[in-house]
């Protein structure tokens, strides 16, 4: 074979991508729950920190896998926070499945501080046994919700 079809049989196949997209111009037209009738919905807190974080360590790990970026490092970079949030971030992905859900889940925070932190959770997710880790959340955590 000579280089030249070597080459050739190297590159990747093109590959066209097809997407719709609606965009909408800001502040014009009403809401489709007051165009059918319905007062608008008002968001009763907001959603807890520890939510968030949850939410992005799964994007973080996403990213990673997919070889958007190569290294958390690169994440660090990219978010502008250091190489060890982002590791304090990732490790909340060490909590076993229900435990992750339910953090997700957590009921919006109406007024003062959010009942559970990132910080409260590290010796929960610290621990490698998933039963000891549920134990610790019943015990310390379930009650907060």
């Amino acid at each position: 074979m000579n280089t030249h079809t070597e080459s050739r049989e190297r590159q990747p196949a093109h590959q066209s991508i097809t997407t719709t997209a609606r965009f909408v111009v800001g502040g014009r037209g009403r809401a489709a729950s007051e165009q059918a009738g319905l007062p608008p919905m008002a968001l009763p807190g907001r959603v807890p920190r520890v939510a968030r974080l949850m939410a992005l360590a799964i994007r973080f790990d996403a990213l990673v896998r997919d070889r958007t970026v190569s290294t958390q490092a690169d994440l660090a970079t990219v978010g502008h926070v250091t190489r060890a949030r982002v590791t304090q971030i990732m490790n909340l992905l060490h909590l076993a499945p229900d435990l992750q859900e339910a953090i997700l889940d957590l009921p919006p925070v109406r007024a003062g501080r959010d009942p559970i932190t990132e910080h409260d959770l590290r010796p929960i997710a610290a621990e490698v046994d998933w039963k000891v880790q549920r134990h610790l959340w019943r015990e310390h955590y379930q009650t907060r919700t």
